[in-house]
């Protein structure tokens, strides 16, 4: 709930805010609220300081501009920011004193953005319901969920943005919820050291290219943590850097805006400008912020006065942007010095109210636990060597839940060791556990029926009359079909557009849907990936094209850091189902041969990974995403796209099941756990080994994320008690996490009668040519060998 005048408590003439016009009303309100979000930043590092909350980061010194800003957002406009706007969120109403504070304990049941799961000044605004429905973007102005990492919010902005372009022009899409004809801004923020990161300028390239409405604001408080801004930035201003791209008379480039964090007129008209330029014209703009202060330093971690200058930390102090404000405010008679005084002392008091109600909302729960612990530790005194656990109690100041369960456990088990037990320790434990889990447990994937994993299984109706074409031609038939049926679908990368990808997938498509529906990207996979997170939070289902699994590295951090964790850091708020198409397995020298799929399956939770063994079963594994509300990851078999298979009758309607194996071969004496082109390889395998009088039963797992869930290899190894899992990853790869499930996982260790192998590529890196892939790679022959020798051990 936004703030009004009311909440302040400042009194004028005759206690009433009669003859007081409605202009000088607003600038004392700017001004109130300013002071609180100050205070709030003050207290936030002390409640750090004292213990009550492990770390803050507050956005102090950034006040006034962000107060601008929230003058010039309307209903149905985007946020993707960082973790300095809490000014910003307070003037628009999405965050309370409160709410900061919530999330600075990590209150799991009063942090509104994240329910604990994300550090202070992290924002999200719901966009969907409990069942995944789009709520209504329109009523509101929208923040899509924070993440800390430096620049990582732009690949975002851009495309919630691109969203607003694509709305205007795809008329097809019921857009009641989700836009206004494309009218929508989007609003970023950013600190001024980070427009160091590549993304920035990725980002900023690609807004200016596509001509999206976007705004940038850059905070501009002179250092990146200690590293000076001549240190980080060219000329050591962004805005001069930038002077090449700002836009000429045929519209082309962006607008680029300058204003002083402590000039709170030029704010005001700087800001009105610049939305009206970009809400009007649809041309990105730039708004840097200069001058911005931080009287506390960069965060709770240590104090600025160790890198900066007296003579800087005095300039701070004489330019802070609230004293500034203060002078303007009484040198035009808008308000007396007194005045001033009992403003900032109301905002200190409404300031500690709001910390005293989270801290007690947060606090209370805790103590219950606190005092039934104490209960159990006093009944538990006479037993021997649980007499430490009393010190360790009283030892505890402000303690959280976890340190309260933690102590629990210990003395649970000092009970154990006297061969002693309470049940009422017991119970406390596994409800404590409980809710831990219930806490931090949910929300990594969608659930009910927008999960993945729910989506009805329709198999391929495949005969002797079906059409027999190449691989890539199953594709393309596919994506011409689901391109008509879903009008929100949209497909981009680089080549995608005009010449229908590498391979030729969406050949044609570009010139049947438009370049609005199907297009081409520049060489920059960070921002792909970051606008297709941003498209899809919109109500987009964008399938984007990472040109090689290679490639994915380029795009690591906002596919592992953004949309691996949207879901989850926003507790089930926020959605963004896109769908990541690359190509790999089998490729041919360093840079275009690795199948990184262990390092995938190490940082991608929260994302689905697909390896179809052909077109056929990517059609249908495109299918079951594209019904669903999981983000995913396809990768597609690059030495696939020219060999045969048979179009299904119901191509665009099938579906492959996720975590679903597939028995390609069945057998008695081995089991063979592979994925991917490696499937090629294991069937040429399993025909030599036929001759051999060896029984192979060959398995492709299709998804790697999730893996075997009705247990499928388990039963097969049962069979057969000999197993072997075969990729061309790395050794202790993608192997090794099969390996762990079904031995560790599954209890498939109980099973072997012989011990399990992994088939791998070497170790070193794939060199260029036929020579150097054969003897790098495993080859049917590899196979036949390793099970010959299992069979002979």
């Amino acid at each position: 709930m936004a703030y009004t005048l009311s909440d302040t408590g400042i009194s004028f003439e005759n206690d009433t805010l009669e003859g007081f016009d409605s202009y000088k009303k607003q600038i004392l309100f700017d001004y109130w609220m300013a002071v609180v979000s100050r205070e709030a930043s003050y207290l936030a590092r002390k409640e750090v300081l004292t213990g009550k909350a492990k770390f803050g980061i507050v956005g102090d010194g950034k006040e006034l501009p962000q107060i601008a800003m929230a003058k010039v957002m309307k209903p149905g406009d985007w946020r993707a920011g960082y973790y300095r706007d809490q000014t910003l969120m307070f003037a628009l109403g999405i965050s309370t004193v409160e709410n900061f504070f919530a999330q600075l304990y990590a209150d799991c049941e009063n942090d509104p953005f994240s329910a604990g799961r994300q550090m202070n000044s992290h924002y999200a605004t719901p966009t969907i319901d409990e069942d995944g429905n789009w709520l209504d973007l329109m009523a509101n102005i929208n923040s899509s969920s924070d993440i800390s990492c430096t620049g990582g919010q732009m690949g975002r902005a851009l495309g919630h943005a691109l969203a607003s372009k694509l709305f205007r022009k795809n008329v097809n899409i019921d857009q009641t919820k989700l836009s206004n004809q494309g009218k929508e801004i989007t609003f970023c923020t950013i600190g001024d050291s980070s427009t160091s990161e590549g993304a920035f300028w990725e980002a900023v390239n690609a807004a200016c290219v596509m001509k999206v409405p976007m705004i940038v604001v850059v905070w501009d408080d002179g250092y990146g943590i200690s590293v000076p801004v001549e240190l980080q930035t060219t000329k050591g201003s962004i805005s001069k850097v930038l002077k090449g791209f700002e836009v000429d008379d045929e519209g082309n480039g962006m607008y680029i805006y300058t204003a002083k964090a402590w000039d709170y007129q030029e704010l005001c008209t700087v800001f009105e400008k610049a939305e009206a330029s970009v809400r009007k014209n649809s041309i990105p703009a730039i708004i840097h912020v200069s001058d911005v202060t931080q009287p506390q330093g960069h965060s709770t971690s240590g104090s600025h006065e160790r890198y900066k200058t007296r003579a800087r930390i005095d300039w701070e102090r004489n330019h802070d942007c609230i004293t500034k404000m203060a002078e303007w405010m009484t040198i035009n008679g808008f308000v007396t010095d007194t005045k001033i005084e009992e403003i900032n002392q109301r905002a200190k008091e409404f300031v500690k109210v709001g910390r005293n109600n989270a801290w007690n909302d947060y606090s209370t729960p805790i103590k219950k636990w606190s005092t039934s612990l104490q209960e159990i530790i006093s009944e538990s005194l006479s037993v021997p060597g649980t007499e430490h656990i009393v010190e360790d109690f009283k030892a505890m100041l402000n303690p959280n839940f976890s340190e309260i369960i933690q102590l629990a456990r210990r003395l649970n088990h000092d009970l154990i060791t006297a061969g002693t037990s309470n049940a009422k320790l017991d119970k406390m434990i596994d409800d404590g556990m409980a809710l831990g889990d219930h806490n931090y447990e949910s929300h990594l994937y969608a659930s009910g029926n927008r999960s993945a994993l729910n989506v009805p299984i329709i198999p391929p109706q495949i005969d002797d009359t079906c059409e027999v074409t190449n691989g890539y031609q199953v594709l393309n038939n596919y994506f011409d079909i689901i391109l008509n049926k879903i009008p929100e679908l949209v497909a981009f990368g680089e080549d995608v557009g005009k010449i229908g990808d590498v391979n030729q997938g969406f050949a044609g498509l570009q010139d049947k849907y438009g370049d609005h529906r199907v297009f081409d990207a520049g060489i920059r996979e960070w921002t792909i990936v970051g606008q297709a997170i941003g498209m899809a939070m919109r109500g987009f289902r964008p399938i984007a094209e990472i040109q090689y699994l290679d490639y994915l590295a380029y795009a690591f951090s906002p596919l592992t850091d953004d949309l691996a964790t949207l879901r989850y850091r926003s507790n089930g708020i926020q959605k963004a189902p896109v769908i990541i198409r690359s190509r790999g397995h089998r490729l041919e020298g360093i840079w275009h041969a690795g199948s990184p799929m262990g390092m995938l399956i190490n940082s991608m939770k929260g994302i689905y990974l697909c390896v179809p063994r052909n077109m056929v079963q990517a059609a249908g594994m495109y299918n079951t995403l594209l019904r669903a509300d999981d983000p995913g990851i396809v990768v597609e078999c690059l030495n696939g796209y020219r060999l045969k298979e048979s179009i299904p009758h119901n191509i665009g309607d099938y579906t492959v099941p996720l975590g679903v194996p597939d028995i390609l071969v069945t057998g008695k004496d081995l089991t063979i756990v592979t994925y991917g082109s490696c499937v090629r390889e294991a069937q040429k395998a399993v025909k030599v080994l036929e001759k051999m009088n060896v029984s192979i039963e060959l398995i492709d797992v299709q998804t790697l994320m999730p893996f075997d869930l009705e247990g499928m290899i388990l039963h097969s190894l049962k069979k057969t008690g000999r197993i072997i899992f075969l990729d061309e990853d790395v050794p202790g790869g993608a192997t090794a996490f099969m390996m762990r499930e079904i031995l560790e996982v599954h209890g498939g260790y109980y099973h072997l009668d012989a011990k399990p192998v992994c088939i791998t590529a070497k170790d070193h890196r794939t060199p260029f040519g036929s020579d150097g892939d054969y003897f790098t790679k495993p080859m049917s022959e590899d196979v036949v060998d390793a099970v010959l020798q299992m069979m002979a051990e």
